[in-house]
């Protein structure tokens, strides 16, 4: 199954890990890149050594390419001049415009892709020369950069930026999704939502429960979970802090109800109710009140298993129904 994506970044299959804040990591990356797919790490908030030591981590675990997540909400040019240094084959960038970051990228040799919502940024990101391009459709889970869902915008860029390869992101967990996403030009799939389920992502286990357990109508587009970033609209599971809220009339920040209570605390900070950090294995409190990020794919997901087990069974099944598919023409 080899498209203009493996080619171009040296991969044997379509499939991109989403660099899913607090989720992703070494351990998580390396096993999707060593199934043949692509890992991401997400380096946006912690300090450069430690942008350094998670990309060590990734290599040592891996001889295979991979790539990091830099969001443009946040200053990023230590990160980015680490990631640069330590030669990461694909920075993307995300939530905003690169400018000359992209220049730097190819500067150092290596690959630039860039997150959009709409066909007219994924024109002006290639104009800036980015080599790849994410749709993403708005029933991705995470923080979510358009209202556009991803069968019409996936189309929609690929016809606006052809050659320019371009990945769906949004709604994909398994191969039909994967096959769909092909057949409607782009040349691989951005998968977040179903490597939550795996042992390699770094979320607390209830959290993977509630992934489990979820249906398809089981998430929210909306603004609620902003403490520590404002003004981004993403998609999370619905939990009690959602339903207080909406109960409440969903009134404005700073009217919320239990706006300051901290519900949890993690190892290194506590956990506010409305906050936008992800609960982690060692975080302690109200985990299902916390912001629980989820695409609307989540009912596809229905167990754990490792993340070169997803990798391979997505691939697997993406070949099963385009060969349905063509039998379906043949016929």
């Amino acid at each position: 199954m080899k498209t203009p994506l493996c080619t171009l970044l040296g991969i044997e299959l379509p499939i991109i890990q989403a660099a899913m804040g607090g989720a992703s990591n070494p351990q998580l990356a390396a096993a999707v890149s060593n199934a043949g797919g692509l890992g991401m790490l997400a380096l946006s908030w912690g300090p450069a050594e430690g942008v350094r030591a998670a990309i060590r981590a990734t290599r040592e675990r891996t001889d295979r390419p991979f790539g990091v997540n830099l969001i443009l909400d946040w200053p990023q040019e230590e990160r980015l001049a680490v990631c640069l240094e330590e030669r990461v084959p694909v920075v993307s960038f995300f939530w905003g415009d690169p400018g000359t970051m992209i220049d730097r990228v190819h500067e150092a040799g290596l690959l630039a892709a860039c997150t959009v919502g709409s066909a007219a940024q994924a024109r002006q990101a290639v104009a800036a020369g980015a080599d790849l391009i994410v749709a993403q459709g708005w029933e991705a889970g995470g923080h979510v950069y358009g209202q556009v869902g991803a069968l019409p915008l996936v189309r929609s860029v690929v016809q606006a930026v052809a050659p320019t390869p371009v990945v769906a992101a949004g709604g994909i967990a398994d191969g039909r999704g994967l096959a769909a996403a092909l057949a409607l030009g782009a040349a691989g799939a951005w998968i977040g939502t179903r490597f939550l389920a795996t042992p390699e992502a770094t979320v607390h286990d209830e959290y993977k429960e509630r992934v489990l357990a979820a249906r398809e109508t089981d998430t929210v587009h909306t603004e609620l979970f902003d403490i520590g970033w404002p003004d981004a609209p993403h998609r999370v599971l619905r939990n009690s802090t959602y339903d207080a809220w909406e109960a409440a009339g969903r009134p404005p920040r700073g009217q919320r109800p239990g706006e300051g209570e901290v519900l949890a605390q993690s190892p290194r900070h506590p956990m506010p109710r409305y906050g936008a950090s992800t609960p982690g294995p060692g975080a302690q409190g109200d985990i299902e009140a916390l912001s629980l990020w989820a695409g609307q794919s989540v009912a596809q997901v229905d167990r754990i298993v490792p993340a070169a087990e997803v990798v391979r069974t997505i691939a697997a099944e993406a070949r099963e129904a385009i060969e349905v598919i063509a039998a379906l023409a043949r016929a």
